[in-house]
């Protein structure tokens, strides 16, 4: 029962495939033209999303050439989009043996090792990227980090969307120490928090995504729910102002500016201590 939520991250799990291997350039010597010219082609074309073009002239160079691990990444990505999963399987394993370093291409194989049921595969791809000999999650590159997050971040919703928030919350949180940076996996997980009443803790992480992006809506209306629960009505309605002066046709804040405005008249809350807006 505990891997039907991966089977729901895995829903639109084509999206979560990179698109970008890397440059093949370094390879390039001793190619013939003919063979420069099709993988030039070839990566133009998937650039472009254009699979049908692309792959005939790829497979073109695994005809000539065995060695080329974007090819291979190229190869597994289009496979995957057609849901041939064994082999995408084939074709990104293929890219790491060549490379073992290729980041991406060990991203894709997770995502496929996942689509297939292959959990603790995908977790060792996940471990070896995030953990391995002499490197860290922090060692990698921004674009690595920022996929990792984001798996993470589907994984955390598809445990919230099968009611098992304490899991989803443990993988929002492995998210945000990915990407701390990012506004809305720590306004998600504040959201995850409040809701298993850690009101204290859900405050600083929609704070933090109101530090990374003062202009992020989303963030500004959880803070300010977050806050009034915690009994602090003038700065939720601080919040909620300045959403409303962003966005003065913004519904949330207007409703929630109004209520709060009503529970003052009815003596629930007393009068705003704030200076007047503007």
């Amino acid at each position: 029962m505990r891997e039907s939520p991966t089977r729901t991250h895995t829903l639109n799990r084509c999206k979560c495939l990179i698109l970008d291997g890397p440059k093949w350039l370094p390879y390039a010597r001793g190619m013939d033209e003919r063979l420069k010219q099709l993988l030039l082609l070839g990566r133009e074309h998937y650039g472009k999303r254009e699979f049908e073009k692309a792959e005939p002239l790829l497979r073109q160079v695994l005809d000539h050439e065995d060695r080329f691990a974007d090819v291979h990444d190229m190869l597994g990505v289009i496979a995957h989009s057609r849901s041939n999963l064994v082999a995408a399987e084939h074709h990104f394993e293929r890219a790491l043996a060549i490379n073992p370093t290729y980041t991406e291409a060990a991203l894709n194989l997770a995502v496929t090792y996942n689509d297939r049921g292959k959990y603790e595969a995908a977790r060792e791809i996940y471990r070896r990227i995030k953990g391995g000999p002499g490197h860290s999650a922090q060692g990698l590159d921004s674009f690595a980090r920022g996929k990792l997050a984001n798996m993470h971040a589907e994984v955390g919703q598809a445990y919230a969307d099968a009611g098992l928030p304490r899991e989803a919350i443990a993988e929002y949180e492995k998210a945000v120490g990915l990407c701390p940076q990012f506004a809305d996996l720590r306004t998600k997980l504040g959201t995850l928090l409040r809701e298993t009443g850690e009101l204290v803790r859900a405050r600083e992480h929609y704070e933090a995504a109101v530090a990374a992006r003062p202009n992020y809506i989303p963030a500004r209306i959880q803070l300010g729910v977050t806050l009034l629960a915690l009994g602090e009505p003038d700065h939720a309605q601080r919040e909620w102002q300045a959403v409303a002066d962003a966005e003065p046709e913004n519904a949330q804040a207007k409703m929630y500016l109004r209520t709060l405005q009503l529970q003052r008249e009815s003596g629930l809350f007393k009068a705003s201590s704030l200076p007047p807006a503007g």
